[in-house]
């Protein structure tokens, strides 16, 4: 996440082995199978970068889910430390997550990117308990999905507050040489709960959701920049500035005007999320969500457009088609050379797949 500026003294910082791989890939854990499917064995000639994507992005991207005969899509993704210093971006994808009932027989399934500033730990935080706050709040809350995604995304806030400022002293954080509090650290969040008929997308910051539908790409989320009209105006009248310090800046340091966490900029940073309901159709062809460290440096159309080639060409292999669209832009991504974490999900929205 390029969203915060740092200030360190030369003491803090270590330097970085040039052996120690500027790609290198994070391992993501999602819990949802009982077996996964083996990677391909490579030859020793070709353990690149693109070698390690492949192999762990079908691992992941691959799983078959218990949840398969509730018409969960299928998915890939893809995330890479890329040229960045730490990992700070997370993944989470919980097909089935609750709704599994007459009401919704195909089951709701969670699909959600957090990128974090300052430290990870936000981003990890979201990422094992977002669905459950979402889950909660679809159950008992019993009204809209704006006002059910508005809700969880504030108890994630409130959540994530408490638990930086009860923070162990013998935490190994990065963030805890710098503010004890760790109320500095915070994170974006893109959600998107697909159900058989409507794809319903939350964001808070500058990760983003693409829909490709016959090859037009429909953005279901907008950034949230400090320069955005309408969030300068908010920023403004809410008594705070935007200063621009490499880039449009909330007090000339957080590059985004919504986050989860960032307790020290609140009320300028607020975690209110904008939430986009979108009924599916026949022409739907995949779900793209992806940090900052891919949109910096793709746009929306070429990303569905690398989808969509994917797709077409393994149409029979659903798991496989997505998991090459993630690996290809993650590819793509360095390629042109993303300066941040990059983390990509891919999943198919074919009503024939």
């Amino acid at each position: 996440m390029a969203g915060i500026v740092e200030t360190q003294t030369a003491t803090s910082v270590q330097p970085i082995s040039r052996s120690r791989s500027r790609m290198e890939l994070h391992h993501r854990n999602f819990d949802i199978s009982d077996s996964a499917v083996a990677p391909p064995l490579l030859n020793k000639k070709r353990r690149n970068v693109d070698a390690v994507l492949l192999q762990n992005s079908e691992l992941l991207g691959a799983k078959r889910s218990k949840t398969d005969a509730h018409d969960c899509p299928k998915f890939g993704v893809t995330s890479v430390c890329g040229r960045r210093r730490d990992m700070e971006d997370a993944v989470a994808i919980r097909p089935s997550f609750c709704g599994r009932d007459s009401d919704v027989p195909g089951g709701l399934h969670f699909f959600g990117v957090f990128d974090g500033h300052g430290c990870s730990h936000v981003a990890r935080r979201c990422k094992e308990r977002m669905h459950e706050i979402v889950r909660d709040e679809y159950e008992h809350g019993g009204s809209s999905w704006e006002d059910t995604m508005a809700r969880s995304f504030m108890k994630m806030d409130e959540e994530v507050a408490e638990c930086s400022s009860g923070r162990a002293s013998t935490s190994t954080c990065r963030c805890e040489m710098q503010t004890p509090q760790c109320d500095s650290v915070g994170s974006t969040a893109v959600v998107a709960v697909v159900s058989p008929d409507k794809i319903v997308v939350s964001n808070c910051g500058d990760s983003r959701a693409v829909l490709c539908r016959n090859g037009v790409a429909i953005p279901l989320s907008v950034d949230h920049k400090p320069d955005r009209p309408d969030e300068l105006r908010r920023i403004e009248e809410a008594g705070g500035r935007v200063i621009y310090w490499d880039g449009a800046r909330v007090l000339g340091v957080l590059a985004m005007s919504r986050a989860i966490g960032d307790s020290y900029l609140k009320p300028y940073v607020i975690p209110e999320p904008e939430v986009t309901v979108r009924e599916r159709t026949a022409e739907d062809e995949c779900l793209i969500l992806a940090s900052d460290g891919l949109w910096d440096v793709v746009s929306d159309q070429t990303a569905c457009g690398v989808a969509r080639m994917c797709l077409e060409s393994r149409k029979a292999a659903a798991y496989e088609a997505c998991s090459d669209a993630s690996i290809l832009l993650t590819r793509l991504a360095l390629a042109r050379r993303s300066t941040d974490n990059v983390s990509v999900v891919v999943v198919d929205l074919r009503k024939t797949s």
